[in-house]
């Protein structure tokens, strides 16, 4: 299983994305704070599915306060700066120098094994959600949650 999903993943990446989509882009903040929401791609590796850690990553974005807005085995997640703190949370590649308390420093066994992989700047976010999701697979919860709605393709 995990070996033809990351093959297939990687082959997506050397082919380009698809056909660029605004749609896919986070919207711009209403009123608030100047900064931008952005969306990140998360995936939990299969060395992380086969151990269960599904529920323990998505509970620890969930506690930093993102907003889960896509999932297929792979995670679309906005909020303000989540590509730069996502990196934090994820930890160092290699797990022997990933900081306890990191999502690799608590799981990773291995740097071939290290449980997760997360987009690596808000450009590489793009693109790598272009690959995976149409717009339609993603939710919009502008209106606070209380009515979520999915983007009109």
């Amino acid at each position: 299983m995990g070996g033809l999903f990351w093959r297939s993943a990687l082959r997506g990446l050397r082919c380009g994305p698809r056909a660029r989509d605004p749609s896919l882009l986070a919207r711009p903040s209403s009123g608030g704070p100047s900064w931008t929401r952005e969306r990140t791609l998360v995936a939990v590796k299969p060395d992380g599915v086969q151990r269960r850690l599904v529920g323990d990553v998505i509970q620890r974005f969930e506690r930093r306060g993102f907003t889960l807005v896509g999932m297929k085995m792979l995670q679309v997640w906005e909020g303000y700066n989540v590509v730069r703190a996502s990196r934090a949370m994820i930890g160092h590649t290699d797990s022997a120098e990933a900081a306890p308390g990191t999502i690799r420093g608590d799981f990773s066994m291995h740097i071939s094994r290290n449980v997760i992989h997360a987009s690596d700047s808000v450009e590489g976010a793009q693109r790598e959600i272009q690959l995976w999701f149409q717009s339609s697979e993603l939710v919009s919860w502008a209106d606070g949650g209380q009515h979520s709605s999915i983007h009109s393709a």
